[in-house]
């Protein structure tokens, strides 16, 4: 029996096809590192197409931290806490998650908080406000809200309520 064969590539051919990967979404340095291992391209030739995606402008740390801050904030609701701490898995500098946090206004951050907070208060059925409290607090920090809006807000939906 025959082992199944890998396509192989060019270090030509890779980098188009990660141009490509580039082009359609804003990617970081990791996605493709693991990309390019997964096709099975030496170091040498991971770093040379790097450096290329990186010169030719598909690959900016600063572009995909800000792209995806704006998006996990606009689109998930995720709060900064839950931002940072996937940037930070996705190996992106201190100063890059510092830059993609800038995009995301005061005003608008406020508002999305007081927004999914009040929504979800009105939306959790449970009589046992303990309860209640708890199952709101829990989802607002999955989604990585500081403690500090939760508690609060917390304490004023539940003087709202008596």
């Amino acid at each position: 029996m025959q082992q199944p064969t890998h396509k192989t590539y060019t270090v030509k051919e890779a980098t188009l096809k990660m141009m490509k990967f580039c082009a359609y979404q804003e990617r970081c340095h990791q996605e493709i590192e693991q990309k390019l291992k997964d096709m099975r391209m030496i170091p040498e030739a991971r770093q040379e197409i790097i450096y290329k995606l990186i010169q030719e402008n598909f690959l900016d740390e600063e572009r995909f931290a800000q792209s995806f801050a704006r998006g996990k904030f606009n689109q998930k609701k995720w709060g900064k806490i839950r931002i940072v701490r996937e940037l930070k898995l996705r190996k992106i500098s201190r100063f890059n998650i510092d830059s993609a946090l800038k995009e995301i206004s005061t005003e608008a951050y406020f508002n999305t908080f007081e927004e999914l907070s009040t929504k979800k208060w009105e939306t959790t059925r449970e009589n046992n406000l303990l309860k209640k409290k708890k199952k709101v607090a829990d989802y607002l920090f999955y989604r990585g809200w500081e403690s500090n809006l939760v508690y609060e807000k917390l304490q004023e939906l539940e003087q709202q309520e008596k």
